[in-house]
């Protein structure tokens, strides 16, 4: 499977900018032009839930979100998420939807497409390059009660891992891999075995993903970061900060 690829003109700074509002010398300035052009600076979240603007975003070049973008999944929830979301202060802005995003599974994709704002990626199943960096990302999870983008474990849902190409940077599902910040409020893993498979398998840079909200945090396994970006509680309240990385 291809990456469908972006690429815009960064903002960059100029070392009169740099020099003449931090009074760095020339050759600081240099440096930090130079790791500038080099690194993207990234913020990830997760599990919004419907109260986006409750949510502190740092500043960054890409804003990435791992699905449940609403509540209950209705239309003018999503347009209200999609609103904000566009209006967020960064270059590029990915997201996926999550089990509790009923809309995105159930609209007819010439009508999605409608309503998704310029400057917006959505993914489903689906990758897109940005600025040479390969993302990935999935909605699905394993079966539980009715929710949506749901699959059986083991075969079913594994055909939809198959699909996440070898070459991808940063990885973006909303559930987690089994075993890796994944153990809910009863001490169950609950998260994915064949995704967990696969993850190892390709080795992206970054795995992200949210869902078990109590589960939030990272952890480096294997040279892969893997990233709980779940910004709320078990409560649905917003109690945690957005993560920053550069890539």
């Amino acid at each position: 499977m291809e990456f469908l690829e972006l690429s815009y003109k960064r903002k960059d700074y100029t070392c009169k900018d740099l020099t003449g509002i931090l009074e760095f010398s020339v050759g600081q300035c240099f440096f930090l032009l130079t790791f500038q052009l080099l690194f993207m600076k990234i913020v990830a979240i997760s599990d919004t839930h419907g109260i986006h603007q409750q949510v502190v975003l740092p500043k960054g070049d890409m804003l990435l979100h791992s699905g449940d973008v609403s509540n209950v999944g209705t239309f003018n929830g999503v347009v209200d998420f999609l609103n904000w979301f566009s209006k967020q202060d960064f270059k590029y802005k990915v997201f996926i939807a999550g089990n509790h995003d009923f809309y995105f599974e159930k609209v007819n994709p010439t009508e999605l497409a409608e309503i998704i704002p310029d400057g917006v990626t959505y993914l489903n199943n689906s990758g897109v390059t940005i600025e040479n960096i390969n993302i990935w990302g999935s909605p699905i999870t394993p079966r539980f009660g009715n929710w949506a983008f749901n699959m059986d474990r083991g075969a079913a849902i594994d055909a939809i891992w198959q699909q996440i190409p070898a070459n991808t940077d940063i990885l973006l599902t909303h559930g987690p891999p089994h075993g890796i910040l994944d153990k809910t409020y009863s001490n169950l893993n609950v998260g994915c075995e064949m995704l967990a498979k696969k993850v190892l398998d390709i080795q992206p840079k970054y795995s992200i993903f949210g869902h078990i909200h109590e589960a939030a945090g990272q952890v480096q396994v294997n040279n892969i970061h893997f990233i709980n970006a779940s910004v709320v509680n078990l409560r649905y309240q917003v109690v945690n900060l957005p993560v920053v990385f550069e890539i």
